[in-house]
């Protein structure tokens, strides 16, 4: 939901330049095996190394539109049996890149992109995580924020200009409160002409 809001409401109205990274919730939360947990994320830690596998050679050009057909298939459709080779012939990726699905080479690179994210907002968080440039030119990263839903327009604008601003405030730590109602995940977004 955080990645709609960004990328449909915002990033055109806020210039936005952004460059998608991974963090695998295996790696994060290191679920026991037996949990009902490790599997999905076992797949979708695969899932990562073939969008590292892409950057590698593509750069990071083709990463959005990946990254958001995955989404898609997994929220949107409520699928998680795809063939990852399907979706990689679908967005005109080469196909090759579906050996890094089960290749351990990636999880390196994976390790080394979460942990610069994470370096930025401690271990104590989740996903999403945003990192920008604060007023001051240094590097920020947050945790959230966690959205039900995406706001549209003026509204948009105003959740992420407030971020912006408790980001320059030194000192500035944490907001929340509980989640009672489930993201509402809408039509399935469009992809993006790749450059």
């Amino acid at each position: 939901m955080t990645a709609r809001w960004v990328v449909d409401e915002v990033a055109d109205e806020r210039d936005l330049n952004i460059v998608w990274q991974p963090i695998s919730l295996l790696f994060k939360n290191n679920p026991p095996e037996d949990s009902p947990y490790y599997e999905a994320v076992v797949k979708t830690h695969h899932m990562l190394r073939v969008m590292e596998s892409v950057r590698a050679e593509e750069g990071d050009g083709p990463i959005f539109n990946l990254y958001w057909e995955l989404a898609s298939r997994i929220h949107n459709d409520g699928d998680r049996d795809f063939d990852i080779v399907e979706v990689l012939e679908q967005l005109g990726i080469d196909t090759k890149h579906a050996a890094a699905f089960d290749d351990e080479m990636w999880d390196k690179e994976i390790r080394t992109r979460m942990d610069a994210g994470l370096d930025l907002v401690g271990e104590d968080v989740g996903t999403p995580i945003i990192a920008w440039d604060r007023s001051d030119g240094e590097r920020l990263g947050i945790f959230g924020p966690v959205i039900t839903r995406v706001p549209e327009g003026d509204n948009a604008l105003k959740l992420w200009d407030g971020m912006m601003a408790m980001g320059d405030i030194d000192g500035f730590w944490e907001l929340k409160k509980t989640r009672t109602e489930r993201p509402e995940f809408g039509n399935r977004p469009d992809l993006m002409p790749v450059e």
